[in-house]
């Protein structure tokens, strides 16, 4: 039997693979082991969509084609991820059983289709599921070649059937026990809405209710209950047929857009997984492309260091869920298919990219996918293997490439990435900000935005970071950014005034400790329970027009966009005062002393490069060390990452830009991707290259 299997010590190379549509060619099977084994592949996630491979009937299944593959991977010395099916159900049980399929919020249940088109309230779907999973497990978990379980695919989306409407009534009563308690969160008062009956409730459509903020932070709440509920069966069937492998499930981008967003709550999955794991597939190459925000462009421009910012942020999220190393269950070679514009990565690009990862904390870098497939909805998207088939292309020698610096990196799988400062992102607060009618009503309320920004000055200096819920423990952390926390449980916030009584430093912004969690606003006014900590009272706040500029006096004049906050210091330190028609004099930054910490607030929204300014004193005030602000000198557009351990330490230089780079260093180093072994203070960095760099 396969022993419990860890990637701490691990730093493996793969990718999806699906020889379920290849089955009518045994050459191209059998040449696909031949190119894996040249490009160093070490890992391969098998099976994710192939159940009408499977089953290819009710209760008919056909497992000899998975046999010989696991068969002929094992002894290639290729392990397996392999995958339960879930996430795209056969058309016989759509036909069959038309309840498994999701009802939209317009009322219509969909057609079969698609991916992810299950209800997981179905009783049906969840005994297919249970069924199938079981038999994956019998048969294959003491298989030599299979080291973890790859739950389902990309989970996100929700369902309005009437199984659901049942279910999130269930779970409302619940969580409120009594109407009167439902009635009082949500405030139904108001506009007549008082609920009589628990039958009275249904999710928010667009032809019912979608006016009651506490309903629909609800229901999304719901939402990502209902997936890890179904999530944790299809462990469980794993579990009851012996299988003791640890799981994961592919994440998708955590901070993306609304209209890209999953949906879900992923700090909610820690418990159900072993591993965190997710899919990559940023747009790269847009230089000076503004920063899309729906309905609008911003001010500031993303091209490839910017971008590459906005990716360590969602390294950093994965990596955190479970404070280990993570899985890069997915990303591109070459180019994605369903881009706007699906730009190829430039030479070099890949493996700058993939070893990001890897300095943020993956131990894994898998491409989506192997080899392209012939027809339907992905067949243009990259690959390490073309539509030509063969190892002659310029994406495949990279790819070998990638795949001898990953074992030369094995050491690095040991080493931790060890994070100076957490930012704070909290999902149901985005959620109930998303939602709130005003103060700005347009895609200017900016909150993921708004995160990018912080995040990237920190990551501008080399500052490791984590990103957090703001439940977890703090202590370890020299400083916690909270931006725009506006939706506050009492957790949270008792988390924080613990972290800065015992001599944490945060920084907090406008638009904080407004509501709770059932976006009620706090009694006593802004910003709630955070009042004693900030040492200060929230007046008013105010928003900009586009055309309309304020400025905070920080030595100079810095604009002011969007919001600003009048505020009253009550035992805080007014450190910098808005400038400007109405506003002169007003405090806009302030500094408390509480406990053995210090607490900021930012009253107003700044710009990137005002807000560098600003983290750049608070560091220096605090003596917080970062890599670009003491230890050496760099060119534009390079970024540094250090993954250390046992005494040892890797340096990861890599440059983000279109152009050579340089960088000094206060001590001799040697690169480990260098065969010559040279010993320097002064590396170049070619363009969109890396060095990963051991003192000496």
């Amino acid at each position: 039997m396969n022993m419990k299997w860890s990637i701490e010590d691990k730093l493996l190379y793969g990718c999806d693979y699906n020889p379920d549509q290849w089955l009518n060619r045994p050459d191209i099977l059998a040449a696909d082991i031949e190119l894996m084994r040249k490009a160093h592949i070490s890992v391969v996630s098998l099976g994710i969509f192939a159940w009408s491979s499977i089953e290819v009937a009710e209760g008919q299944f056909q497992f000899e084609w998975l046999d010989k593959i696991m068969d002929d991977l094992h002894e290639a010395g290729i392990p397996v991820f392999l995958a339960t099916p879930s996430g795209a159900r056969p058309t016989w049980m759509a036909r069959k059983y038309p309840e498994v399929l999701r009802v939209n919020p317009s009322g219509n249940r969909n057609l079969f289709g698609l991916r992810h088109n299950h209800c997981y309230s179905s009783p049906v779907y969840r005994e297919k599921v249970q069924i199938i999973n079981t038999k994956l497990a019998e048969r294959y978990s003491d298989h030599p070649a299979v080291i973890l379980w790859h739950i389902s695919n990309e989970y996100s989306g929700d369902c309005h059937c009437d199984l659901c409407q049942v279910n999130f009534r269930t779970w409302l009563q619940k969580r409120y026990r009594t109407l009167e308690n439902l009635n009082d969160s949500w405030w139904n008062t108001f506009w007549s809405h008082t609920i009589f009956d628990w039958e009275e409730i249904h999710s928010p459509v667009p032809h019912g209710e979608t006016s009651v903020h506490g309903l629909n932070i609800d229901w999304k709440r719901f939402t990502t209950h209902m997936t890890v509920d179904f999530m944790k069966e299809e462990v469980d069937a794993l579990k009851r047929a012996g299988s003791t492998l640890p799981v994961t499930t592919n994440m998708m981008m955590a901070i993306e857009e609304a209209e890209n967003d999953p949906g879900l709550d992923y700090w909610k999955f820690k418990d159900s997984q072993d591993y965190a794991s997710w899919d990559s597939y940023p747009a790269w190459h847009l230089p000076g492309h503004k920063v899309f925000i729906p309905g609008e462009v911003s001010d500031e421009a993303v091209d490839d260091y910017r971008r590459a910012s906005e990716v360590a942020f969602q390294h950093d999220i994965f990596r955190n869920l479970h404070k280990k190393p993570f899985l890069l269950m997915e990303s591109t070679p070459s180019k994605v298919n369903w881009q706007g514009i699906s730009k190829n990565k430039k030479p070099g690009m890949n493996i700058l990219s993939s070893l990001q990862a890897v300095a943020h904390g993956a131990n894994s870098v898998q491409y989506f996918q192997w080899r392209q497939g012939r027809g339907s909805f992905e067949k243009f998207h990259g690959a390490v293997v073309d539509q030509s088939g063969t190892s002659d292309t310029r994406i495949y020698r990279e790819a070998v490439r990638l795949g001898e610096i990953l074992e030369v990196l094995k050491p690095v799988a040991a080493k931790d990435y060890s994070p100076r400062a957490a930012l704070i992102f909290n999902w149901e607060n985005r959620w109930a900000f998303d939602d709130s009618m005003g103060p700005i009503n347009n895609s200017r309320k900016a909150y993921i935005e708004t995160l990018r920004k912080h995040y990237f000055c920190l990551w501008d200096f080399g500052l490791p970071m984590d990103v957090v819920s703001g439940e977890e423990e703090l202590m370890d952390y020299d400083l916690v950014i909270a931006p725009m926390l506006y939706s506050l449980d009492s957790k949270t916030a008792e988390n924080l005034k613990n972290y800065v009584h015992r001599g944490g430093t945060i920084l907090t912004s406008y638009l904080s400790g407004y509501v709770n969690e059932t976006d009620l606003c706090f009694e006593g006014g802004s910003p709630g329970p955070l009042q004693y900590l900030l040492g200060i009272q929230i007046e008013d706040l105010d928003s900009l027009h586009k055309y309309e500029r304020i400025h905070l006096r920080m030595g100079e004049d810095y604009p002011v966009q969007d919001y600003y906050e009048v505020i009253h210091p009550l035992t805080a330190q007014v450190l910098a005062s808005f400038t400007g028609k109405n506003v002169e004099g007003l405090p806009g930054l302030t500094v408390n002393n509480y406990g053995k910490g210090m607490a900021f607030h930012l009253a107003g929204r700044l710009e990137t490069e005002s807000l560098k300014a600003l983290y750049q004193t608070i560091l220096s005030d605090r003596g917080i060390h970062s890599l670009k602000l003491e230890l050496l000198e760099c060119s534009e557009g390079i970024n540094l990452q250090i993954r250390s351990g046992d005494n040892e330490e890797y340096l990861f230089v890599m440059n983000f830009c279109d152009t050579p780079g340089f960088l000094r260093l206060s001590k001799d180093y040697t690169d480990c991707l260098d065969y010559t072994e040279t010993v320097s203070s002064q590396w170049d960095v070619k363009a969109y290259g890396i060095r990963v760099l051991k003192p000496c």
